[in-house]
């Protein structure tokens, strides 16, 4: 069974040249990518963030309704996704001094396609960090609220049906072994027979 954080990256690219869609492209292919839309400008590709969740969105500036920085910024801001803007050399240092402290690699168009290619597989490496990080923290959650339900039954036996706390905690695995379920299926068993 796939881990949720191994699963393919869905990859927005917004873009008003289709040359820089296939240079991007050519940097893709072969690498496992899933999803791949494409979106030519700013309010497609706004629309399509609030339909959808991406794992890397990739900007072209200038783009026909915007010049694209705004749009990456709400993005980086907003979704869980790692974002990468592409523009012109000339105000490459300009725009990298104002994107930076969102998240945001900036990289300049003059770049031959190699750096792209890096950039989007350094942002697919982050990504792929962020996942597991996610994973984990879920799991973390759960464990907490399984803990959480597990002592308020616990609570409850030792109020209502007298028991040391031994005895309620012996009494929940017993529980949970005797019917197959696990602990927290034995806890909110007490805790709907109990409050």
């Amino acid at each position: 069974m796939p881990r949720e954080y191994d699963r393919p990256y869905a990859i927005l690219i917004v873009s008003g040249s289709e040359k820089f869609d296939a240079i991007v492209l050519r940097a893709l292919s072969g690498r496992g990518f899933g999803t791949i839309d494409f979106r030519k400008n700013a309010a497609a590709a706004r629309r399509c963030v609030l339909e959808k969740s991406y794992d890397i969105v990739v900007v072209n500036c200038p783009l026909t309704d915007e010049f694209g920085h705004e749009f990456a910024e709400d993005v980086a801001e907003n979704r869980n996704a790692s974002v990468l803007l592409a523009v012109p050399a000339e105000i490459y240092e300009a725009v990298l001094e104002n994107v930076t402290d969102y998240g945001i690699l900036v990289i300049s168009k003059a770049d031959p396609q190699n750096r792209i290619d890096m950039a989007v597989r350094f942002l697919a490496a982050a990504r792929r960090r962020v996942r597991k990080l996610e994973k984990q923290l879920q799991s973390a959650a759960e464990k907490t609220e399984e803990v959480r339900i597990v002592s308020r039954a616990k609570l409850l036996l030792v109020e209502k049906k007298r028991m040391t706390e031994d005895d309620a905690h012996r009494f929940i695995g017993k529980m949970a072994m005797d019917h197959g379920i696990s602990r927290r299926k034995a806890a909110e068993a007490v805790l709907d027979e109990l409050e």
